[in-house]
């Protein structure tokens, strides 16, 4: 058995960044950028006044009580036309151009209008409630730096550059297929004995959410042509996940049905609980990962295996939620493979607390549901008594 974190590097110095291409702006809400968006234009593109009131030159207004004559108006949208004579005022709104010749605005609350003039009752300062022309960002300068999984920020910034369309990674598409004669899809007739498949719902989400695009291929029975067929949709995957038979036995059913088609095996069996029978390997040029079947494996090795593979995929790093807590409730020794147990996490006195479920089956999804976390616990680990600090993979 190898460690989690062979694994994991194994795994990931398998896959390179997927190709770019360009998506509309509004398409582009969690797509990782594979070239730096470069605003088209200034933000804002010209001088603009930040408060309602006058623009005015600063000597004509050197004290309180001037009176200018008012020449036009420039709100948002209709900028003055000409330049601003020297004597002149311009009423000017929140983001209106501040007119040529102009270098303050006097708020209106400041300024008393009357016929065609207008009074101030106190001085001008130059550069006074002006948002200069490229205060937020100018022409030619980097918005969003390649390799940001783009947000709704990004997308606003952007946007504000005049920029239509951005250059992403293409989705890595994973197909995926649940293996076993026992497993229905629910609401279909159970078989005698059987069960009802759940993972792919779960593992579907997961793909989605961390960037990829899920391909399922359902339900294949336990049968060798059956796991063969997976090598005929290799062609259209940039990975392939398998559900289930990864136990001494089915490991040697997809050796047999994957063998000639080109599988080679990199990996067998994690030092790791839950999930430890997972494989890892090459169909041909596509790499396959074979996830464990039972649903808290599948999930649990998906969250550490599959994210980072996909985040290889997109050119970004994985970023795992590990935060140190205290522990609620003392712990065992752990035996020699490292373990992930399922916790609720809570604040008390400002501190985080992560207690175990007294109950760690791996088939056990309520347990997993209710979780906030995964404990993490080396091979080998001392007892652990409460109040320690213990180091928590967090689910959200």
């Amino acid at each position: 058995m190898i460690s989690v974190d062979e694994a994991v590097a194994r795994i990931v110095d398998a896959f390179r960044p997927l190709a770019a291409e360009g998506v509309p702006l509004g398409s582009a809400a969690g797509r990782v950028l594979a070239e730096d968006a470069v605003a088209k234009s200034s933000q804002p593109p010209a001088p603009v006044s930040s408060m309602d009131g006058y623009a005015v030159r600063a000597s004509d207004v050197p004290k309180a009580g001037v009176s200018l004559t008012v020449t036009g108006s420039s709100p948002a949208g209709h900028p003055f036309a000409g330049t601003m004579a020297r004597g002149d005022a311009v009423r000017i709104f929140t983001g209106g151009v501040v007119p040529e010749g102009a270098d303050a605005i006097i708020i209106q609350e400041d300024a008393d209008a009357e016929g065609g003039r207008v009074t101030f009752r106190e001085a001008a300062k130059a550069g006074k409630h002006i948002r200069a022309a490229g205060l937020d960002f100018r022409a030619g300068e980097n918005l969003v730096r390649a390799g940001r999984r783009l947000t709704a920020r990004d997308l606003s910034l952007i946007a504000a550059g005049d920029v239509a369309r951005v250059s992403v990674r293409r989705k890595p598409r994973i197909l995926f297929a649940a293996t076993g004669d026992e497993l229905s899809m629910p609401g279909a007739p159970r078989k005698p004995g059987g069960i009802v498949a759940s993972s792919g719902y779960a593992l579907a989400a997961m793909i989605e959410r961390w960037g990829g695009e899920p391909i399922d291929l359902g339900i294949l029975p336990d049968t060798a042509d059956a796991v063969a067929s997976i090598a005929d949709q290799a062609a259209n995957a940039d990975l392939i996940v398998t559900l289930g038979g990864a136990s001494v036995g089915d490991h040697d059913l997809v050796q047999k049905a994957l063998g000639p088609k080109g599988f080679a095996l990199d990996f067998w069996k994690i030092a790791m609980r839950p999930g430890k029978p997972l494989i890892f390997g090459m169909l041909g040029t596509t790499p396959l990962l074979g996830l464990p079947g039972n649903p808290v494996s599948t999930l649990v090795c998906a969250m550490l295996f599959l994210r980072p593979a996909i985040a290889a995929m997109l050119g970004v790093d994985t970023l795992t939620p590990i935060v140190p807590a205290k522990l609620g409730a003392d712990l065992k020794e752990n035996d020699g493979r490292q373990d992930y147990l399922r916790a609720k996490v809570e604040v008390r006195n400002g501190e985080r607390v992560a207690t175990a479920f007294a109950v760690q089956d791996s088939s056990m999804l309520s347990v997993l549901a209710q979780a906030d976390g995964l404990i993490i616990r080396a091979p080998r680990a001392a007892p652990t008594k409460a109040g320690e600090t213990v180091s928590v993979l967090m689910l959200e």
